[in-house]
């Protein structure tokens, strides 16, 4: 756990982001990230930021509306699992648990949302 001053992108340096160029590199799996993690290096995409005074170029508005339309569905996905099982808010289990955890919440959600029948 880091303090509440410490950035968050000082706090991914310290504890994922060697998981997440080992990703990128060995599975072909990039990890997208809102503008504050910009220069982070390979394997994390951001948003390219508009120059002051310059409108960016056809190609990397592109870039940025499918790299935030990506993260969007990502984000309402979680919101819709931390909104409904508010014990997933305050969950302290191991990273390596999370996962059949929120999958075993996922089921349920899908099915009262009407993914499932």
């Amino acid at each position: 756990m880091q303090p509440g001053s410490a950035h968050d992108l000082a706090c991914a340096r310290d504890h994922v982001l060697g998981a997440l160029y080992w990703a990128a590199s060995q599975l072909n799996l990039p990890t997208l990230a809102d503008s504050g993690y910009d220069g982070t290096g390979i394997g994390v995409h951001t948003p390219i930021k508009q120059p002051p005074g310059y409108k960016l170029a056809t190609g990397n508005r592109t870039y940025n509306a499918l790299i935030r339309g990506l993260r969007a569905l990502g984000e309402r996905g979680f919101a819709l699992l931390t909104g409904r099982w508010r014990t997933l808010q305050h969950i302290t289990a191991s990273p390596r648990k999370i996962g059949n955890i929120a999958k075993a919440a996922l089921v349920p959600t899908h099915f009262e949302h009407g993914h499932l029948t």
